[in-house]
């Protein structure tokens, strides 16, 4: 009779659970729907690309999902449990009101696990890939074609211009206008042009052919103008640093960076918290999915509309407290370890709170 009793209540929390997790990360994933938009239509990558970008956004959606999806599942499981007076029923049986719960300790801990994988390893690593990723279909962006009929700036002070379609002889012709060098500005003209790109990634650049390249410089009445056949114009990528600061401080790098600024560097005490967020937030993923049994009986009479906006009530009430806790840790007013355990210790104790008073009722 136990067994079958946990395997109800384990099913019970599994349909609340999903749908809410689904709608979750759909409202989520249309607050970036318009940006993946305009990288389709306005950047033209690929599908392919696309996929692998929302791929990557996922564990960061999760993580932040999951602790309000369990609390959902929890309340709305006993919230319709209660209503039926089914746990009266099972409490009749002998069956104490702690073991009830341990269906839902069970289901809890497993979202927590999930959780615990997802911060401390899902989601580092979704966040270097994306980036790393997302610098790569630009890279890719520059070196696979450029607009005819407008001017294209790849990088920061380079023009490039190319006819809308080839001329008579079959030239297609291109412009570039090179002012990175403010003292020796270049001027280069082409009858063709081939896109390049280095296999590791480091260089793109064009292949001109029958062309000139004019030279202004500072003297007004001097002029340099030499022409080529072939002539292959590099250029660093502009995103190489960029990708070398994509990993992850470690704690280490982040306890020193906050002692040479003599414990007051704002940005340093932030992603401190956020590593102390990362075995945290699973913490309260799992305490969120036990209070919403209390919160579930003790709001029987007021349907599941109700339940469903105390639940809302307390997810708002723990981001808050996320909040106060960033708050007073950059004021240094507390350390960066108790801002982000403090949501923790509240949510615990209200849930202590709230299980003395359902076991009453």
């Amino acid at each position: 009779m136990i067994r079958l009793l946990d395997r109800y209540i384990f099913f019970e929390l599994l349909p609340p659970f999903l749908t809410s997790l689904t709608g979750l990360c759909f409202i989520i994933f249309t607050k970036e729907m318009l940006r993946l938009v305009d990288l389709v239509v306005s950047r033209g990558i690929s599908l392919a690309a696309l996929g692998s970008i929302v791929l990557h956004l996922l564990p960061s959606f999760l993580v932040l999902t999951l602790p309000i999806a369990c609390l959902i599942a929890s309340i709305s499981a006993f919230n319709r449990l209660s209503f039926d007076n089914e746990v009266i029923a099972i409490r009749a049986a002998g069956v104490s009101f702690w073991r009830i719960n341990l269906p839902v300790v069970v289901f809890s801990g497993i979202v927590f696990l999930l959780t615990v994988y997802l911060s401390q390893w899902g989601q580092p690593w979704a966040n270097v890939s994306l980036k790393t990723l997302a610098l790569s279909v630009i890279e890719d962006e520059l070196t696979l074609a450029v607009d005819s009929g407008v001017f294209n700036e790849p990088i920061p002070g380079l023009m490039v211009y190319v006819p809308h379609s080839e001329n008579a002889s079959g030239h297609k012709g291109v412009f570039i206008s090179d002012q990175r060098n403010r003292e020796q500005p270049l001027i280069i003209v082409a009858e063709n042009f081939q896109m390049l790109k280095q296999s590791e990634r480091q260089q793109f650049g064009i292949r001109l052919f029958r062309g000139a390249i004019h030279q202004i410089p500072k003297d007004a009445n001097s002029f340099h103008r030499v022409t080529f056949d072939t002539y292959d114009f590099w250029l660093s990528s502009p995103f190489t640093s960029v990708k070398e600061k994509t990993k992850r401080k470690t704690y280490e790098d982040l306890t020193q960076q906050l002692e040479e600024s003599g414990g007051s560097d704002a940005g340093a005490l932030r992603r401190l918290i956020e590593f102390h967020k990362d075995t945290a937030f699973p913490v309260a993923t799992f305490v969120l999915g036990l209070l919403g049994v209390p919160i579930g009986i003790v709001s029987k009479r007021s349907g599941k509309a109700g339940g469903f906006a105390i639940g809302v009530l307390v997810v708002i009430g723990f981001y808050l407290l996320n909040v106060l806790g960033e708050f007073l840790v950059t004021t240094l007013v507390i350390s960066p370890f108790a801002g982000a355990w403090m949501p923790n210790i509240v949510l615990a104790c209200l849930t202590g709170f709230l299980f003395v008073q359902a076991r009453k009722q």
